[in-house]
């Protein structure tokens, strides 16, 4: 959307972010707490995340994705592929701190130390950094990152407002832009699903580079679609849904929302006609109404608790057809909503490159396996009895020294209060929309067995 766009477009777009907002409408730089948030209490210490101060510097010493997704044909020369946690932030660290000339970044969220630093360093030995970062829903996240570079020679811009700018994206020297799904946030880096396409085909970054100028200096732009650019809100949308319509025989995709009535439609009509859809996002109970019409249409979803520790799916990507002559990948900022793909500013990527292609297909399938099935409200699990209740529970240890215990439950009894015990300790939280709990069990040793009932269903875990 450009800063010159009729009032009426951004005045709707000003309504649609609330609870439609980027990132899922969670406050800038937080999640929101899964069903069985942290009972009141909770020692709330972690790990010091990478970058922080004080904490080591990833060495990017793993062979990333980046070095094996080269290839040839459809651009493959030109694109090469980050996956997160995975290769770990260290690539990017590398192309800021490498720049001869020019650095320009479009960040929703920046707060990472690290990254902050090179940009800092990069302007003291007189290269021409510039930053334009989020202010409609992320201004008090980028606060401190805003200060910190304007205090150091880094020329850095609030984005246009009215316009929710989601886009992640880095360019360097004019030859090299990175299109990000994840935020430059140096706490989500160890558990969060993230992709990068690290992207070096001239007519890409050229449409980049002019975009960004447009913006920093406030002028309206329609975004140039480069060689194979997704922008929102020109032309997101479409190719969603063209990805989507296009595919003959598989759809793999993860998302951080599921909120769009157009892309939910789309997907339920190709798993109708026989496409096999498989969906694997983070358990938000405002996404259940969506979830619920898509496995009855045949659609395969999996889902990770938001919590605990769990791998949390902020990748937005699309797989048709892997394998196929005419395959596909979709890799890029844009979240299934509307505000997302009609209104935000947003940047993704589709590309044919056998290797990105296979690379994010590989990963989506294994992140599929690694989730717990959905199953609609009322809907028993494999080998259950009609109607009958049921759960399933699992548990990790937390302190160990504490014998503090997470306990996950999967259930199908939404907003239910779900209770673990073992060796006469107790913990209690109430499940959510899709039947999940965190429940936080402080006490039994390790090993201990571990009831929970939920409604009438009741299951068993051990740590």
């Amino acid at each position: 959307m450009g800063h010159g766009q009729a009032p009426i477009a951004v005045v709707l777009a000003a309504a649609l972010s609330v609870g439609l907002g980027a990132c899922g409408g969670r406050a800038a730089g937080s999640r929101a707490p899964a069903a069985g948030q942290p009972a009141p209490g909770r020692p709330a210490t972690r790990p010091v995340p990478p970058g922080a101060a004080g904490a080591p510097r990833p060495a990017g010493t793993r062979r990333s994705a980046a070095a094996s997704a080269g290839g040839r044909g459809n651009g493959s020369r030109f694109l090469r592929l980050l996956i997160e946690p995975r290769d770990g932030i260290a690539p990017i660290y590398r192309l800021i701190s490498g720049a001869r000339s020019s650095v320009e970044l479009t960040m929703y969220e920046l707060a990472d130390p690290a990254a902050e630093a090179d940009l800092a360093a990069d302007a003291a030995r007189g290269v021409d950094v510039r930053v334009i970062l989020d202010q409609h829903l992320a201004r008090a996240a980028n606060a401190s990152a805003y200060r910190y570079l304007t205090a150091r020679g880094v020329h850095v811009r609030w984005a246009p407002s009215g316009t929710i700018y989601h886009q992640k994206t880095l360019t360097v020297d004019g030859l090299t832009s990175v299109i990000m799904t994840g935020n430059l946030v140096a706490w989500d880096y160890p558990s969060t699903r993230d992709f990068a396409v690290i992207d070096s085909r001239p007519a890409d970054v050229a449409a980049i580079v002019a975009t960004f100028d447009a913006d920093y200096a406030g002028r309206p732009i329609r975004p140039p679609d480069g060689a194979d650019l997704v922008w929102s809100p020109t032309n997101a949308q479409a190719t969603v849904l063209s990805v989507i319509a296009g595919a003959r025989r598989t759809l793999a995709l993860e998302d951080e929302e599921m909120r769009d009535p157009a892309v939910t439609s789309a997907l339920a009509a190709a798993a109708r006609r026989g496409v096999n859809v498989t969906i694997t996002m983070t358990a938000d109970p405002e996404w259940d109404q969506a979830f619920t019409r898509l496995s009855r249409a045949g659609a395969h979803l999996r889902l990770y608790p938001d919590g605990g520790g769990s791998l949390y799916i902020h990748a937005k990507a699309i797989v048709a057809d892997a394998g196929l002559p005419d395959q596909r990948a979709l890799v890029g900022s844009q979240n299934f909503s509307a505000a997302s793909l009609d209104y935000n500013r947003e940047l993704g990527i589709l590309t044919s490159a056998p290797a990105i292609v296979s690379a994010v297909s590989a990963t989506l399938a294994a992140d599929f396996a690694g989730a717990a099935r959905y199953r609609a409200p009322g809907q028993p699990p494999p080998g259950g009895h009609g109607q009958a209740a049921w759960c399933t529970a699992s548990a990790t240890v937390y302190d160990a020294a504490r014998d503090e215990n997470d306990v996950f439950v999967h259930s199908d009894q939404p907003y239910r209060s779900a209770t673990a015990t073992a060796d006469g300790y107790s913990g209690t939280w109430r499940t959510g929309g899709t039947g999940y709990a965190l429940i936080y069990l402080d006490g039994p040793p390790p090993g201990a067995l571990i009831t929970v009932r939920v409604g009438s269903a009741v299951c068993t875990a051990r740590d």
